[in-house]
């Protein structure tokens, strides 16, 4: 299966709770998954974003 990747940084100023909803309303609309996360020493956040690459025919024009 393959993937599309989306790394996001996000800053030391964003909360937890913060973080949280803004990755729910990505996963919600917009089909990500979480992947990874990756918190450093100074309080910023690495996270990995990730979707299913669908490789669907588009239907044809009708008239």
């Amino acid at each position: 299966m393959d993937y599309e990747y989306a790394p996001l940084r996000l800053p030391s100023n964003v909360d937890r709770l913060t973080a949280a909803a803004q990755l729910a309303i990505q996963a919600e609309f917009s089909g990500w998954e979480l992947a990874r996360v990756r918190l450093y020493r100074d309080g910023t956040r690495q996270v990995v974003l990730r979707r299913r690459l669908v490789n669907k025919p588009q239907p044809g024009l009708s008239y």
